[in-house]
């Protein structure tokens, strides 16, 4: 695997521990919670990062992405690491990209499907059940692994602020 292609695999990690540091611990009804008119629950959130990372695995294996979105929320994000691990397994297979350079995958999907994961996190502190920060230089993101089993934080804040504004410690 080259230098770029090593670099895509990583962020398939780094999205996946994000993504399960925003969910891990979400309290009961956040998957349904709708911040306001137009903006899309957790569930649809999830729902579209999968289709997010469904298109850039097209540019590996042809094809159209379309799925209908899971009924239930834990379906969603397990069908979500999925598409992580098929992405990967192209990736570290060298799987020639179609029209479409690492660098470009990287600033496209990859990113579109990090940004919305920022967005899980922004809900959950909508929804009152804030997810701490930490020091991602340090988190121990593993382009290998980009399932829902991930590391916890090795570096998390010890001061923030809650959503209010109010400085907690832990």
């Amino acid at each position: 695997m080259d230098d770029k292609r090593y670099m895509l695999r990583h962020m398939l990690g780094a999205i996946a521990y994000r993504l399960q540091k925003a969910l891990r611990d979400a309290p009961s009804g956040f998957a349904g919670f709708r911040a306001g008119p137009g903006v899309r629950t957790p569930h649809q959130l999830v729902l579209h990062i999968t289709n997010v990372l469904g298109y850039a695995r097209t540019f590996l294996v042809g094809g159209e992405w379309h799925p209908e979105m899971c009924e239930d929320f834990q379906s969603e994000v397990e069908r979500v690491h999925e598409i992580l691990g098929s992405l990967k397994r192209h990736i570290e297979d060298d799987t020639p990209l179609r029209n479409l350079t690492p660098e470009r995958m990287l600033q496209g999907q990859l990113s579109d499907a990090m940004s919305h994961v920022g967005q899980l996190a922004m809900l959950r502190r909508l929804f009152g059940s804030a997810v701490p920060p930490e020091n991602f230089i340090m988190a121990d993101i593993d382009g290998e692994n980009v399932g829902p089993d991930q590391a916890f934080p090795v570096s998390p804040d010890e001061k923030w602020y809650d959503a209010e504004g109010n400085l907690e410690v832990k």
